[in-house]
């Protein structure tokens, strides 16, 4: 199964042969159309990694001496790099629809803002007990506990603020919408919920089903993907019919994630991965590869991915960032 796999997207340009689309592309593309133009994903994510650095870098300054440490804990680790994905999700979803990534940009930062505090907290001793990641130390080695999870409270509680301050052009009841979905993601139906059920089914003895593992990380792993794209379809007006179609597309790209997430840590070294590798064997983690072996766990995230290109097939061709965004999650090397 390995052999029909693309080469990794990370640091390459991959070409897609699609329809040529218009400049502002219809959601709905007709079949007689013709003409060939080729999808850069290299460029694309390089164009919006470049655009969220400066929106991240911008998001966060301290105002007075009082607050220094505080804002230094959280800028360590937002501008630590990283893929990026949450936010290029976002700008995706929202040129799906013909939306202006001005106004997408407050959400892009959002959404990486709790990805981060979701780092912070999981590296804790308490948790993962991590003492690297992208390759640096991790912000309570640097910060003491104390001060690692602090600045991961302020990072998710300025996530709302920062969307609700900084959302312009856009009707006021889609910005309210953002915010339910964005807090939807990381509570007990979102990240922190399968984090617990995570951390119960971990290293215990207790037998962990298939089903319990994908509930685990529809929630844990994919709910902040899915916000991603449903907050982008939503700033660009999108009907609730396509937001669930987006849904779909990301339960299963952030299914997908987790199974390669898993694949990693057991095939790639800790430079590679920038944090450190075997840990889940360590821990004695149910995966992927555990319950299925890593020949089958490849095919599954194939598959994963092949079922939220299809969800998002009547969009056409301005699909195309998603759709190489959903191969890249399951070709990366980190």
């Amino acid at each position: 199964m390995a052999k029909h796999l693309a080469l990794a997207l990370v640091a390459s340009t991959v070409a897609f042969e699609l329809p040529a689309v218009p400049a502002r592309a219809p959601r709905h593309v007709s079949p007689c159309m013709s003409t060939v133009t080729v999808f850069d994903l290299g460029a694309y994510m390089e164009e919006k990694r470049v655009i969220t650095e400066a929106a991240l870098d911008a998001s966060l300054t301290s105002t007075c001496t009082e607050t220094e440490t505080i804002i230094e804990s959280m800028r360590y680790s937002l501008m630590a790099g990283g893929k990026r994905v949450r936010p290029m999700l976002c700008f995706a979803a929202t040129e799906m629809f013909g939306g202006d990534i001005e106004a997408a940009k407050p959400a892009a930062v959002a959404l990486e803002m709790i990805h981060t505090m979701s780092l912070i907290h999981d590296d804790l001793p308490a948790m993962d007990n991590d003492d690297f990641r992208r390759g640096k130390p991790t912000n309570h080695v640097l910060y003491g506990d104390d001060v690692a999870i602090l600045a991961g409270d302020a990072m998710l509680s300025e996530s709302f603020a920062h969307v609700a301050r900084e959302t312009k052009g856009v009707p006021a009841e889609r910005v309210v919408k953002v915010l339910g979905i964005l807090g939807d993601c990381v509570g007990p139906l979102g990240l922190a919920g399968g984090q617990v059920m995570d951390l119960k089914c971990e290293g215990k003895g207790v037998e962990v089903s298939y089903d319990t593992l994908v509930w685990i990380h529809t929630h844990k792993t994919a709910a902040l993907l899915k916000a991603a794209v449903a907050c982008g379809a939503v700033l660009a007006g999108a009907s609730d019919e396509e937001v669930e179609k987006c849904n779909e597309y990301a339960l299963k790209i952030g299914l997908a994630f987790q199974v390669a997430d898993d694949i990693l840590d057991l095939t790639a070294s800790t430079e590679e991965l920038g944090k450190t590798a075997g840990k889940d064997l360590d821990a004695d983690k149910t995966t992927y590869p555990k319950l299925l072996g890593l020949d089958r766990s490849r095919e599954v995230a194939q598959e994963l991915v092949d079922e939220a290109k299809a969800a998002i097939a009547e969009f056409g061709d301005a699909a195309a960032p998603l759709n190489g965004l959903a191969d890249y999650i399951i070709n990366r090397k980190n």
